[in-house]
C-alpha cells in the first residue's frame, strides 16, 4: 500500500465532497466556535484487540460529544 499514490487519486474528490469541512447541525449552531475534530486511529494491528481499545475509543467519543 502506497498512501501517497492512493491518496493522490482520492484527495481531490474528498475535497470536492466537503470531507474536510465539518457540518454544523441546527441544534449546535450556537456552538460553532467550539466545534473541533478528533482523529481516532485504527486499532493496533500488531496485537490482539482488548478492552483498552474500547475504553480509549469510548473516552474519545465522550470528549467529542460533550
Amino acid at each position: 500500500y502506497s498512501p501517497r499514490y492512493v491518496e493522490a487519486a482520492w484527495y481531490p474528490w474528498w475535497e470536492s465532497q466537503g470531507f474536510f469541512r465539518p457540518e454544523y447541525h441546527g441544534h449546535l449552531a450556537h456552538r460553532e466556535e467550539t466545534t473541533f475534530s478528533l482523529c481516532i486511529p485504527p486499532p493496533n494491528v500488531t496485537g490482539s484487540l482488548h478492552l483498552g481499545h474500547a475504553l480509549t475509543v469510548a473516552i474519545q467519543d465522550v470528549l467529542v460529544r460533550w
